[in-house]
């Protein structure tokens, strides 16, 4: 990873309407190497629509995103992993009846060196459960030993787990998590949680929506609040408590850009 202060992705007035409803309006987002921005707001603060635009799930009608300083298009989330951005959705996008290393691979497949993988168009599933094993060993999964293991009959935390290595094995420059802990219990989140951090660790950036404060400020370098489809206030865990982060989402309380850490911390 680069060891540059320069944004690896950078967001500038992002607008997106959809008809009258204005969803972002003028929004801005900066995320450093090596770091975990948390991304805070109230239903309708235009969080997840703006993480749609920075994954390319949405065009946005105005503003501009720059990846490594150089300007960028996502037209389509094919663009966005491309560029070396990958996302996991609450929704997790897993498969099943699939077992693990397939959906590590899920439209990834690896064919056979040779004439099988040429002409036969074999896919290479022992080559791959091994690399699935070591994706999973890399970010200290311990709890999954079996790649052939149908996803199916693995806890949530697992299958988020899941989710998470195989965006950190094709994600070249950053990852974005998209409510990664909702509908876990408390020891699945607690497992979920140092995936993160090992995601961190490794000089991965991402970028993380979440709507349980505790955990954000467990885990985040710095904190971006969200309010009426702007960007009200970065602030991190040592400069402000949750309260303050409450007060800001609910327009109670306005910082001063001087105040704010639009600077990375780590």
């Amino acid at each position: 990873m680069s060891k540059s202060k320069s944004p690896v992705l950078e967001a500038k007035s992002l607008v997106k309407t959809y008809g009258r409803v204005i969803a972002i309006d003028g929004a801005d987002l900066q995320l450093f190497p090596g770091e975990i921005l948390a991304v805070v707001g109230d239903n309708g603060a235009g969080k997840s629509t703006m993480i749609k635009c920075l994954s390319g799930a949405e065009l946005p009608d105005g503003g501009t995103m720059e990846v490594d300083g150089k300007p960028i298009t996502f037209r389509r989330q094919k663009d966005s992993r491309d560029a070396g951005i990958e996302t996991v959705y609450q929704t997790l996008a897993v498969s099943p009846a699939l077992d693990i290393a397939a959906n590590l691979y899920l439209g990834r497949e690896v064919r056979k060196k040779g004439p099988l993988g040429i002409f036969f168009r074999m896919l290479d599933n022992s080559g791959m459960k091994k690399s699935s094993k070591e994706h999973m060993s890399a970010l200290g999964i311990g709890t999954i030993q079996n790649m052939s293991q149908a996803v199916e009959t693995l806890s949530g935390g697992q299958r988020q787990a899941v989710a998470v290595a195989r965006a950190a094995a094709f994600g070249q420059r950053l990852i974005i998590l998209d409510e990664p802990t909702a509908a876990l219990g408390v020891r699945e989140s607690n497992q979920v949680l140092k995936l993160i951090e090992s995601l961190r660790e490794r000089g991965m950036p991402v970028i993380l929506i979440s709507h349980n404060m505790p955990q954000v400020f467990e885990v985040a370098d710095r904190i971006q609040v969200m309010r009426l489809g702007k960007r009200a206030a970065v602030v991190t865990p040592k400069t402000h408590d949750m309260k303050d982060a409450v007060a800001i989402m609910t327009g109670a309380v306005k910082i001063d850009p001087k105040d704010q850490t639009l600077k990375p911390v780590r």
